[in-house]
């Protein structure tokens, strides 16, 4: 199995339970939340991504980690695979996610 697979697995996930979690959200409450939220994950996959290509270009660098060439993309940032950045997009992706979709109910509008 590829990095590539692997990875997009990750993200099928986590894209599969935002879409479970924007359902059910009322449509009204949708709209705001989305709104509310955009600015924050941006923020934090923007954050991610840096944290993920300075750490894994130096984890990679001190030999802490290593990747078959055959079992990659060959696409890179610096020294690391672009299939790493995946791995925090999907966290990105599922934690709001989980959120809507394991929060307890209360009265009112719990998602915005």
């Amino acid at each position: 199995m590829t990095y590539v697979l692997l990875s997009g697995a990750f993200v099928l996930l986590a894209c599969l339970a935002a879409f479970f979690a924007l359902g059910r959200i009322p449509g009204p409450s949708r709209a705001r939340a989305v709104r509310r939220w955009r600015f924050p994950l941006l923020a934090s996959g923007i954050a991610l991504l840096l944290l993920t290509a300075v750490f894994d270009n130096v984890m990679i660098t001190l030999g802490f980690m290593e990747y078959s060439d055959a079992r990659t993309s060959g696409l890179a940032i610096g020294l690391a695979p672009l299939e790493d950045f995946s791995y925090p997009l999907a966290g990105l992706i599922l934690l709001p996610a989980l959120w809507v979709l394991l929060g307890r109910r209360r009265s009112g509008d719990p998602h915005v």
